[in-house]
């Protein structure tokens, strides 16, 4: 099913725009082969912040709202190459944003194909404005459909509000390993994101930057993630104990005592498992320090760490071979 999602940007400056961009290009993220599935539309990608910059200054509307994210998505069931998905991204570019500065970006490392677009919010051609509605988006989805129906691709049916929500059965991580579980694909997200945070903040900027929304308020007992397709899931439904909000705030505070680096790629225990392993030296290191009043370390039963193991193995399996497309060949 192909989607079409609205990122919140709630920062809105030079920089900020300048990171999205960054991070949208980071080349192990958009390389496929020896290229580089990064494209523009009105402008060169490598140069795009300058010459987004440049059309801000030229019309003298540096203020305000400064870009507009958005992340096209692709079923893995969709019989398309990564190429095809970048030139289904500028073409939706090119057609509804023409007179303004777009970098697209097709992401390849996760299980499904999808493009970032970072849209310039001032046209290059006369100046004016970009403002995007509720009905806009809506247009945009709608533009969406038929360009993908156009190249025979499937498209994500209209929600119906009467129909209840299921729960997640155990069957849907089999569905996993052919790539169409969105809750793998979920899962993946926050292994992500959990490399790069250091806190809250940065958790919910980083799955924000791949579409997800986060719902994660003191007064709540659960976080509520909101997929790009639109689905929402607690944290409780993941059948994994290391996205319990409670446990999530353990890690954080963990990582602030410890001096957490980014990019540190999960260990094979678990984040969980680096949390508990490591406690006792930080209480040790700790205890004569009244600022810091850490919980008790994590625990889990023997059951629910190997139920753990085998959603991990799927979650694996899923980005490094769930399905022809993502093989690349010599």
């Amino acid at each position: 099913m192909a989607t079409f999602t609205a990122i919140q940007c709630k920062k809105q400056s030079a920089s900020s725009m300048h990171g999205v961009i960054d991070y949208v290009k980071q080349e192990k993220k958009t390389r496929w082969g020896n290229a580089l599935l990064v494209t523009g539309s009105n402008c060169v990608p490598q140069s795009a912040f300058i010459e987004m910059q440049m059309t801000k200054e030229r019309f003298r509307k540096t203020g305000g709202t400064q870009f507009y994210h958005f992340v096209q998505s692709f079923s893995a069931e969709d019989d398309i190459t990564p190429q095809e998905v970048n030139a289904i991204g500028l073409e939706f570019a090119q057609r509804q944003f023409p007179d303004f500065e777009v970098v697209i970006a097709t992401h390849v490392d996760t299980g499904h194909l999808h493009n970032h677009m970072v849209v310039n919010s001032v046209s290059h051609k006369d100046g004016h404005k970009l403002h995007q509605s509720y009905n806009d988006l809506l247009t945009h989805r709608k533009v969406n459909d038929q360009i993908c129906l156009a190249h025979g691709l499937s498209v994500l049916d209209e929600c119906d509000p009467r129909k209840k929500k299921k729960r997640m059965k155990p069957g849907e991580y089999q569905a996993g390993l052919r790539g169409d579980s969105w809750k793998l694909d979920l899962i993946q997200a926050i292994n992500e994101a959990l490399e790069y945070a250091t806190d809250r903040e940065s958790f919910i900027e980083n799955m924000e930057l791949e579409g997800y929304e986060v719902s994660w308020f003191p007064n709540r007992k659960h976080i509520t993630f909101t997929c790009p397709n639109g689905r929402k899931c607690r944290d409780s439904s993941l059948h994994d104990e290391t996205f319990l909000k409670e446990n999530l705030e353990a890690l954080f505070l963990y990582r602030q005592a410890t001096g957490f680096r980014p990019q540190t790629v999960e260990p094979d225990e678990g984040w969980l498992g680096e949390l508990a392993s490591g406690w006792f030296q930080v209480l040790a290191n700790l205890e004569h320090d009244d600022e810091w009043q850490l919980p008790a370390p994590p625990t889990w039963t023997d059951s629910k760490q190997l139920r753990r193991e085998a959603i991990k193995k799927m979650a694996l399996s899923q980005k490094f071979s769930g399905g022809q497309h993502w093989e690349q060949t010599m």
